[in-house]
């Protein structure tokens, strides 16, 4: 394989003659749910697909096949409801639908399943590693979830990020410049910094994003976002998803 193979894009004999050399599936995992006045309801998702496109090529160069799956759109998202066109769903929905995902994935020759995610609430994140867990814990394949909220790669994020309380501000929004910034929108340069400590908040009782704080849906600053900040940070997570399939394939020799 010279290259990644994009699932939705590729024909089934495209698939099939990769197929010995395949060892790993890429999940991307993303919301529809609101970004502020600039970015778009698929934020999340535009982030793990990226992500997990570049993490394939990264890993085909060394030699290990894989597949780029169609992105899960949809999660739980209950911080964002108040706003127009979010759309939320419970956790276990979507664990379900991974546990399925993966038993068609093993059944046809992949070895680990890295569950690559682009989507931050608390809720959703448990129901990764629990399902990363239970996959694995089934001996149908091995499954990974790479979480760029744990170190090391948090610390190589930025401030923003690593205080939790950048949701479509300057980390999503240089990652839509750098992936789709024909999706951005200029108000975005208008924006006030919106600096909030959302876990803060949330241990004081808000529930949703208005009462912590973020009548417009965004948190941070998304006026000093950058397409280069965007390359970077997508490096960063393309690297820690690489690395953990590549060591989930040799704990799984």
């Amino acid at each position: 394989m010279t290259r990644p193979i994009d699932l939705a894009r590729a024909t089934t004999a495209e698939v099939d003659a990769a197929a010995a050399t395949t060892r790993a599936a890429l999940l991307p995992l993303g919301s529809t749910e609101a970004h502020g006045p600039h970015l778009p309801l698929a934020t999340d998702v535009i982030i793990a697909t990226t992500t997990a496109q570049r993490a394939a090529t990264k890993l085909v160069r060394t030699g290990i096949g894989t597949l780029v799956l169609p992105a899960v759109p949809y999660a739980v998202t209950e911080f964002l409801r108040p706003f127009a066109g979010t759309i939320s769903v419970r956790a276990e929905t979507v664990g379900a639908l991974i546990d399925e995902i993966a038993d068609s994935v093993f059944a046809q020759g992949v070895r680990v399943l890295a569950l690559v995610n682009g989507h931050l609430e608390p809720e959703h994140g448990r129901m990764l590693k629990e399902c990363a867990r239970r996959i694995t814990a089934q001996g149908r394949g091995i499954a990974v979830f790479p979480d760029q909220r744990r170190p090391p790669t948090v610390a190589q994020l930025g401030d923003e990020f690593g205080r939790g309380g950048g949701h479509a501000g300057g980390f999503e929004t240089s990652l839509v410049l750098a992936a789709a910034p024909e999706l951005v929108k200029d108000e975005r340069s208008s924006l006030a910094p919106n600096f909030v400590d959302l876990a803060e908040r949330m241990k004081a009782g808000a529930t949703d994003a208005v009462a912590a704080g973020g009548p417009r849906a965004y948190f941070g600053d998304p006026a000093g976002a950058t397409a280069a900040e965007g390359d970077r940070l997508y490096d960063v997570m393309a690297t820690m998803v690489e690395d953990a399939v590549r060591a989930a394939l040799g704990a799984g020799a």
